[in-house]
């Protein structure tokens, strides 16, 4: 059955978004072979005209290329979406911990209240925007006192540029440290079939405390995508090369749990890629799904998983297929 784009609310922000997201970690070219503007600003584009309003990127993402490019895409078009961006992964300064260089210098983790209201104008410069509707802090800094991040992001909404607040790749200890310093409307966590210790303390704990939670990777960077087969080549920086999840004998087992579900794909007339979506935002304490896009067709694709509504007999046959499938997977 096919319906409306689901939308869902952020947290206690009284924001609302499509469930499904548009993620632009691909866009911004860094690990993923580059990028092609006008191939992105066209998929960047179709999403919005089929209905997604929720729009996640980062100044991380090619050091400011995909903001660059959500930027222009959005041109004339930035009051029909949900615009969502980062801080806290910095190469203007060399303050908190060294994360990994880019071929231009190293990047640290760092949260520092000067160092988000520094973040915050440059994002807003890249995105051309006077606000950001939910500003995530992109990875977490030992060396800053959430308290002291938190009192920047507060200052920040109160100001009106941003709107909602954000934590990604956290632990459950964060969380409770983040809600105690403020609100805190959404984490942003990887989750999906391959990857679901989120279920154990994390969805629990955020359903509790109202905290929205966004899934990124639901395709596990394409490995759940139904097009990553055994004989796939992985060439240049693609960040998949080395990755132990895309061993051969892990595609091997994959490629059986996309032969087990693709009844429910017939049956729905979708994609296998769209089911796995789908499937992700029908689980308990997930809020939205991330999903990249880096041409106009892959975004129509993702848009039509948000219409999807899987039955609980759809759920059980990919939940039994997963667990008899996906076993030991590494990664």
């Amino acid at each position: 059955m096919q319906t409306e784009q689901l939308v869902r609310p952020i947290g206690r922000s009284e924001i609302n978004a499509t469930a499904v997201g548009l993620g632009t970690w691909a866009i911004g070219g860094w690990m993923w072979g580059g990028t092609d503007e006008a191939r992105s600003i066209a998929a960047i584009q179709a999403s919005v005209d089929e209905g997604i309003t929720l729009i996640d990127s980062a100044p991380a993402y090619g050091q400011g290329v995909a903001e660059v490019i959500v930027g222009k895409a959005l041109k004339g078009r930035r009051d029909k979406v949900v615009l969502a961006t980062k801080c806290g992964l910095v190469w203007h300064t060399q303050q908190g911990n060294h994360f990994f260089d880019y071929d231009s210098g190293p990047v640290h983790r760092y949260l520092g209240k000067a160092s988000i209201i520094h973040e915050v104008e440059q994002s807003l410069k890249r995105l051309g925007t006077d606000y950001i509707d939910h500003y995530i802090t992109h990875w977490q800094d030992e060396t800053t006192p959430i308290s002291e991040t938190m009192e920047a992001l507060e200052m920040l909404k109160a100001q009106g540029k941003i709107r909602s607040i954000g934590a990604s790749n956290t632990s459950a200890d964060q969380v409770k440290a983040y809600l105690e310093a403020g609100q805190l409307d959404a984490i942003q966590e990887e989750y999906s079939m391959v990857k679901r210790d989120l279920e154990e303390q994390m969805l629990p704990l955020c359903s509790n405390a109202g905290v929205s939670v966004l899934s990124y990777s639901s395709l596990a960077l394409g490995l759940l995508g139904g097009r990553i087969g055994p004989d796939r080549v992985f060439n240049g920086d693609d960040l998949r090369k080395d990755n132990p999840r895309f061993s051969l004998p892990n595609r091997q087992k994959v490629a059986k749990l996309m032969e087990a579900i693709s009844p429910v794909a017939e049956a729905h007339n979708a994609t296998l890629a769209q089911i796995v979506i789908a499937w992700t935002l029908q689980q308990p304490g997930i809020t939205f799904s991330l999903c990249g896009a880096r041409d106009e067709k892959q975004a129509k694709e993702n848009a039509k998983a948000g219409r999807l509504r899987l039955s609980s007999e759809d759920i059980s046959l990919i939940n039994t297929a997963a667990a008899s499938h996906l076993v030991n997977l590494d990664g």
